[in-house]
């Protein structure tokens, strides 16, 4: 069963809004990086926003957390590998870390360390669509489109047509290996 959180409208909407306190705060001197999949797209259509709002040459790059989570022998024997892509250094650089569903915290833990094989940024600013409370790590987001409260029998998934062939957002609730 599923629950509507946030229609394509919605999703549009607080994107737009997250970009313009995103070009608030960090003015013009950052990077956007996406962890993939979804945060790439979520990270691709704030980089577009911000280049209609006048701000120009944001590198985009995105980054799969795939081999650095600390639960990869859980993820099953195929694990979806998207690639990480970034073309330019980053040192001492403003980065903007973009994911789709924050959650426990580990996905963020696993994109921060891997951001450091690639250089010493001078910071990193946190940009999640949906906060879904209960963290796991001391991790908190800078930039948030929607907190929710879900139960702890139910996923949140933000669909992006990239990816999903539709665009919303929807809590789904998780079958108890009981039943």
């Amino acid at each position: 069963m599923e629950e509507k959180i946030l229609s394509s409208l919605s999703m549009k909407r607080l994107l737009e809004n997250l970009a313009i306190k995103v070009r608030n705060e960090l003015k013009d001197d950052f990077i956007i990086i996406g962890i993939q999949r979804r945060g790439g797209v979520l990270a691709e259509r704030l980089k577009n926003i911000l280049e209609k709002e006048g701000l120009s040459n944001i590198p985009l790059g995105f980054l799969d957390i795939t081999l650095y989570r600390d639960d990869f022998s859980r993820v099953g024997h195929n694990p979806i590998v998207s690639g990480t892509k970034i073309m330019f250094d980053l040192e001492d650089k403003k980065i903007l870390l973009v994911d789709d569903v924050l959650y426990t915290g580990r996905t963020i833990r696993a994109a921060l360390d891997e951001l450091v094989d690639f250089g010493r940024p001078r910071a990193v600013k946190l940009l999640v669509l949906i906060d879904r409370n209960n963290r796991e790590m001391p991790i908190q987001p800078d930039f948030v489109g929607l907190k929710t409260v879900v139960d702890k029998n139910q996923m949140v998934e933000v669909r992006v047509r990239e990816v999903d062939s539709s665009e919303e957002v929807v809590a789904v609730g998780i079958k108890n290996e009981m039943e």
